[in-house]
């Protein structure tokens, strides 16, 4: 009887055995069969995304392969290195498209993509992910409003510190009654975003690889 058991159970074993090596086979051919195409498909969408707040005519570099990592910073926000993509025309730096994030928006963090043209001003944002309530905190979605639009060529020279805030606490930046937490947190994470551009401007445009990284 002992024999038997131990029979069946070498024999059991052996087909879950055969089993998890054919399945694991199968995973890795169609990882390798769809990861290109998955890819591809995440630099276009990104791409679209970067055409919406830098024309193409101000740059004509390959903007997905010219980068530079940046280690947690505290204007930018980011608790994780992101990267920031390098725009270049005939081979002078034209701008930067970088990530912000802003901790302090009514239902948590709100994601920024901000692109900065050489002059420190802003060519464009947009909000990559939040979690505002519908209907009130939303309008900073380009879906939703054009809210957002009203960055566009702002820049530190433009505004005064002073200044950045929106109209109800003194500043120039509208905001939809009955929702200034949310335009709050985006105007302060814009203001500091240009802020870490004007002090990093010379290693920013010196990048002409993805290999540099930046660190506070």
């Amino acid at each position: 009887m002992p024999e038997t058991i131990l029979k069946h159970a070498s024999k059991t074993a052996m087909t879950m055995l055969t089993f998890a090596f054919v399945g694991t086979a199968m995973l890795a051919y169609v990882f390798g069969v769809t990861r290109a195409p998955i890819e591809a498909s995440e630099r276009e969408a990104r791409l679209a995304l970067f055409k919406q707040i830098l024309p193409e005519h101000a740059y004509n570099n390959e903007l997905l392969n010219e980068t530079v990592v940046i280690a947690p910073n505290e204007l930018l926000g980011n608790r994780q290195a992101v990267t920031v993509n390098i725009a270049r025309l005939n081979h002078r730096f034209a701008g930067v498209i970088l990530e912000a994030v802003a901790h302090d928006g009514y239902s948590g963090d709100i994601k920024l993509l901000i692109a900065i043209k050489a002059d420190g001003s802003i060519s464009g944002v947009r909000v990559l992910a939040h979690k505002e309530t519908p209907g009130l905190g939303d309008y900073i979605d380009i879906a939703r409003d054009r809210w957002i639009k009203q960055f566009d060529g702002e820049s530190l020279n433009k505004t005064l510190a002073a200044q950045w805030h929106v109209k109800k606490d003194g500043g120039q930046f509208d905001y939809m009654a009955g929702a200034t937490i949310t335009p709050r947190a985006v105007v302060k994470a814009i203001h500091k975003a240009l802020q870490f551009f004007e002090q990093h401007q010379a290693m920013l445009s010196a990048t002409h690889n993805s290999e540099k990284s930046l660190k506070d």
